[in-house]
């Protein structure tokens, strides 16, 4: 799980002083640091927050990287040590479990699916939405654990290390996860078991009128992508190893890919449909969970994090754990 030798030479290029190489390393975790944070935080908003603080976080403990892992595992662990010790998330704030969740689900069915030229959009932004508020029911150590292994499938040991607990440990942790979601998505979920009621293209209509969806402003179906392969393996040697458009790597059944159109900032019509073909025909609880939009970190927060180092208020050069990374 040692780091290619060339992020042992960035990196010391970078403790060194050039800043090139200090905006690369930022460039090669801002995104993966970010989908971790939106898949625990839940809202955009949230994750948006937490991923910076995390950058700067990763950049002033730079020079206490040891190469043991790959620059963005390095930075999963940093990033899981602060996410665990955050203030409570606005999902928190509420109380949400399976059962609230289950409640309103149940509750908030139309007759039929909801109608209209976005109607392929809308549907996925419940989807989406839908399935980060059933991550949010996890606690925050099943949650990581889930996160880790089920959406970015990273291998047992690789996640321990994350997580700073042993390969059995964390799989006894990641077993209750899967447990906990496999059997509410299998009782409340349409796409994954034909028997259950609910359906996203019938969701539409509650969730606007609770002000969960913004027809005009999707949150995650209108989320700016890389445009580029996402992995969740930040070991495998190169960055984006996965498919278009997902946070899981390039094995199995292909994700839904939801590209931005470049002229309305909109996903395309086409891609949605497409998206929502391919859901239909999953049933596999993982897999929904799974098939996200690979999430771009919105740059500006990036170019937050380098101004603030430039500013000289953050010094580079930290003494800190190489371990915690806390």
């Amino acid at each position: 799980m040692s780091a290619p030798e060339d992020e042992v030479a960035l990196v010391g290029r970078a403790v060194g002083g050039d800043t090139e190489a200090l905006e690369e390393v930022v460039r090669r975790v801002q995104d993966p640091v970010y989908r971790l944070a939106l898949r625990m935080a839940g809202r955009p908003a949230d994750a948006e927050d937490a991923a910076q603080e995390i950058l700067i976080r990763v950049v002033t403990r730079l020079s206490s990287w040891r190469a043991e892992a790959s620059l963005v595992t390095w930075a999963y662990r940093i990033a899981v040590n602060h996410l665990l010790n955050l203030r409570r998330t606005a999902y928190e704030h509420r109380g949400i479990t399976f059962e609230v969740l289950g409640e309103n689900l149940a509750e908030g069915l139309a007759a039929a699916d909801h109608r209209g030229p976005e109607a392929e959009l809308l549907a996925e932004e419940v989807r989406l939405g839908c399935t980060q508020a059933m991550l949010q029911c996890l606690d925050r150590s099943e949650r990581v654990a889930y996160v880790l292994g089920e959406i970015f499938e990273l291998p047992g040991e690789q996640a321990g290390w994350i997580l700073e607990i042993s390969p059995a440990a964390y799989r006894k942790r990641l077993e209750r996860a899967r447990k906990r979601i496999r059997a509410f998505m299998s009782a409340t979920c349409g796409l994954v078991s034909r028997d259950a009621a609910c359906r996203c293209a019938r969701r539409v209509e509650s969730a606007i009128a609770h002000g969960r969806v913004d027809p005009r402003r999707p949150v995650f179906a209108g989320h700016a992508t890389t445009g580029r392969p996402g992995s969740g393996r930040p070991d495998s040697g190169r960055l984006g190893a996965g498919r278009p458009g997902s946070d899981r790597p390039a094995t199995g059944t292909r994700a839904v890919r939801v590209p931005v159109d470049a002229v309305a900032g909109r996903p395309g019509a086409a891609a949605v449909a497409d998206g929502a073909r391919q859901m239909r025909r999953l049933h596999d609880a993982a897999t929904v969970m799974r098939s996200h939009p690979s999430y771009a970190a919105p740059r500006a927060r990036s170019e937050a994090v380098l101004s603030l180092l430039r500013s000289g208020r953050y010094p580079l050069l930290s003494v800190g754990s190489a371990g915690s990374g806390g």
